[in-house]
């Protein structure tokens, strides 16, 4: 009976990205968190001679059209992402970043870099959860890492099998094994791994 009042007090602040609840807590912020938590696993590697995202792709029911459900986008021609928990928050940061490297594009006649977009991406999820504030995005490069429900294991296995002259087929096969040591059920034409490099 408490957990139950503990959870409709906190619904009371779950309407605003930047409002406290009376323990101090973010709710929005938490149940992002928690979706990502709970997505399906998703990693990046980078190689030595170039990068590897991939991600489980399993349909939560027969009925969805399996062209509808894209794990991976590519935000410029040379640049990927890839995303674990809600999808519909994802279409929101891959339509701006796509729209921000356009722009750079036409004013600067060339490919925006790498870094200057994952700012400008963070300081639109900074924006959306902290606005009228001065954005403190901190940016951390990774050789590899996972994120998702099996997040843990996929991280312990990426640290074992890593290495920093690993070529751009190993991390493939990297991810892909990465994938199957916490995927639940049987890899199929419909519950399958996506990989983009």
């Amino acid at each position: 009976h408490i957990s139950v009042q503990a959870a409709m007090g906190d619904s009371q602040y779950s309407f605003s990205l930047t409002t406290f609840s009376p323990s101090g807590k973010l709710v929005q912020i938490e149940h992002a968190l928690t979706a990502v938590g709970s997505g399906q696993t998703s990693l990046g590697i980078k190689a030595a001679n170039g990068v590897v995202i991939a991600t489980e792709k399993k349909l939560p029911s027969i009925l969805v059209d399996e062209t509808s459900v894209q794990k991976i986008q590519l935000l410029t021609p040379s640049i990927g992402v890839v995303y674990s928990g809600m999808g519909p928050d994802s279409r929101v940061l891959v339509r701006k970043s796509r729209k921000r490297g356009e722009q750079y594009h036409r004013l600067y006649k060339e490919p925006i870099p790498v870094t200057q977009l994952v700012r400008e991406t963070a300081a639109v999820m900074q924006e959306f959860t902290q606005s009228g504030w001065i954005p403190l995005v901190h940016i951390f490069i990774w050789k590899a890492s996972a994120m998702g429900k099996n997040v843990s294991n996929a991280k312990t296995f990426l640290e074992k099998r890593y290495t920093e002259d690993m070529e751009l087929d190993d991390a493939v096969h990297t991810a892909i094994l990465t994938l199957k040591e916490g995927f639940e059920g049987q890899i199929s034409g419909k519950n399958s791994c996506d990989w983009g490099h």
